[in-house]
């Protein structure tokens, strides 16, 4: 419920392709990009899984291949502005989503809610839901 409403805000925003994997590797690139290999590694999913994750998202216009600046024979994918944009508005949503659960069931209840999840959670996860994720442009 909380995804699918975020989606279509985020499709009435200018943004009606993106998925929810999307928003995980733009925010698992992080600021400085990443090649396939390490995006896969980060999303704990096969290289060639990650390759087509890249070549949808660079379809779309959410991120770009470069060259590594320190490495020439690598290709780095970064992303672009609308792939900030996105996970801008994402953020934003998501807080306003959030607000209204805070209303409707308390704001004391939904913390408690959010600690239960992290208790069932593993703790050794790799972080990609934390504020600041994408850092500054």
């Amino acid at each position: 419920m909380l995804v699918d409403a975020l989606h279509t805000e985020l499709a009435r925003q200018g943004h009606p392709d993106a998925r929810p994997m999307h928003g995980f590797a733009l925010q698992a690139l992080g600021p400085d990009g990443a090649t396939a290999a390490e995006l896969g590694r980060r999303l704990g999913v096969s290289k060639q899984a990650a390759g087509k994750t890249v070549d949808a998202l660079e379809r779309l216009g959410y991120l770009e291949r470069v060259t590594d600046a320190h490495d020439a024979r690598r290709r780095v994918a970064r992303r672009t502005e609308r792939g900030v944009d996105l996970l801008r508005r994402s953020a934003r949503i998501f807080d306003e989503l959030r607000a209204d659960w805070a209303r409707t069931i308390g704001p004391g209840r939904l913390d408690e809610l959010e600690d239960d999840l992290r208790r069932v959670t593993p703790a050794d996860v790799w972080r990609i839901d934390v504020p600041g994720w994408f850092g500054a442009p």
